[in-house]
């Protein structure tokens, strides 16, 4: 029997799948804001919701110039990178007080920046909500990648790395 048409979602559906994988792989990423002067700033976060639906939170310290940055510039993006794979996630951000979203998403990791657990004076959340992903994924071993490198330039062929695709969110 042969398959169904497919959706036009289908295809959005397969790359918000990948990026939801890149995402929650890597776990630790570059969170990028503008700065009053228009100069942008970039400073490693974890991401504190593993189920990637779009958004992306963050646990901040509401003094922080990061917060101080979204509240001023919402438009952001993070970076993540974990061996083979990259991903670039463009977005606004906000800030969000919830303390129940803070409980829910709190981990024993945030103790060491926030000692009072979610309820600690100051603790804010950094909402993204993602508009536009683009990934670079080089399946396979570094061992892989580095001989497709060296063939492409024994053959004078342009090196071909894997998959690149931008996915709209």
């Amino acid at each position: 029997m042969a398959p169904g048409p497919t959706t036009p979602d289908e295809p959005r559906d397969e790359g918000v799948a990948k990026v939801a994988a890149l995402v929650k792989d890597a776990k630790t990423c570059m969170l990028t804001t503008s700065g009053e002067d228009g100069r942008l700033v970039s400073r490693p976060m974890a991401v504190q919701e593993v189920e990637f639906d779009g958004d992306l939170w963050f646990a901040a310290d509401g003094d922080s110039s990061k917060v101080t940055q979204v509240r001023h510039g919402a438009h952001v993006n993070v970076a993540f990178a974990d061996g083979d794979a990259w991903l670039s996630i463009a977005g606004d951000a906000e800030v969000v007080k919830d303390d129940a979203k803070a409980e829910e998403l709190w981990n024993p990791g945030l103790g060491a920046w926030f000692p009072d657990g979610p309820r600690t004076p100051g603790l804010v959340l950094l909402k993204v909500h993602a508009d536009s992903a683009e990934y670079w994924d080089t399946p396979g071993s570094k061992v892989t990648t580095a001989l497709s490198f060296v063939k492409a330039k024994a053959t004078g062929q342009r090196f071909s790395g894997g998959e690149n695709e931008t996915v709209r969110l």
